[in-house]
């Protein structure tokens, strides 16, 4: 592994094991290393991936909001393994791969839509503990991209943050998944706040 993780990783064996890592890897190129401490669990992995699973199936939220909106929950949580995997996402979707990489800077990049921005204030401020919507925000998202979308928008995020939090928790990092695809890294802030695009 990568990074030493809170509860060691272990062997991911058997018939079924190989049915996981088969379509992990057909899915994203390689068995990520998170599987080997979920897998002392399958039932809450199975849930998880199965309910991951769902979420990308929901088509009420235009796919590049919707990947904009998980990586800045993702950013704001501080969950790595969340922000390389969803900019691997990005890449396999065929989206922006350079808005997708400006996320962690959204404020600062010139790049995004007034509505994209609108997206990522949104999931900012749900990923903030009290979550810091107001009516404001929620109100001129809804008149924008309607109920349906915006209940969609809630409920990923609501997800990213479940999975996320569970990540930074466990001590489960970045998986190298933008790097197996090439993808330039993330652009992130220094300490002063200066974006840096490398």
């Amino acid at each position: 592994m990568t990074n030493q993780t809170r509860v060691p990783a272990v062997e991911v064996t058997g018939l079924y094991g190989g049915l996981v890592k088969t379509i992990a890897r057909r899915k994203l190129g390689l068995v990520p290393d998170s599987l080997g401490v979920l897998w002392q669990h399958r039932p809450v992995m199975m849930d998880m991936m199965k309910f991951g699973g769902r979420t990308e199936k929901w088509d009420e939220l235009d796919d590049s909001l919707s990947v904009l909106a998980t990586m800045a929950a993702a950013a704001t949580v501080g969950c790595s393994f969340c922000l390389d995997l969803h900019y691997f996402m990005a890449h396999d979707k065929g989206l922006d791969e350079e808005k997708a990489r400006e996320v962690p800077i959204w404020r600062e990049s010139t790049r995004f839509t007034p509505l994209e921005r609108l997206v990522m204030e949104y999931s900012e401020a749900m990923s903030q503990t009290p979550p810091a919507v107001t009516d404001e925000l929620s109100d001129a998202l809804r008149a924008e991209i309607g109920t349906p979308a915006l209940i969609e928008l809630a409920a990923k995020v609501g997800y990213l943050n479940a999975t996320a939090r569970s990540n930074i928790a466990l001590g489960i990092h970045a998986d190298g998944f933008a790097d197996a695809c090439g993808l330039a890294p993330l652009a992130t802030a220094d300490s002063t706040g200066v974006a840096s695009r490398p």
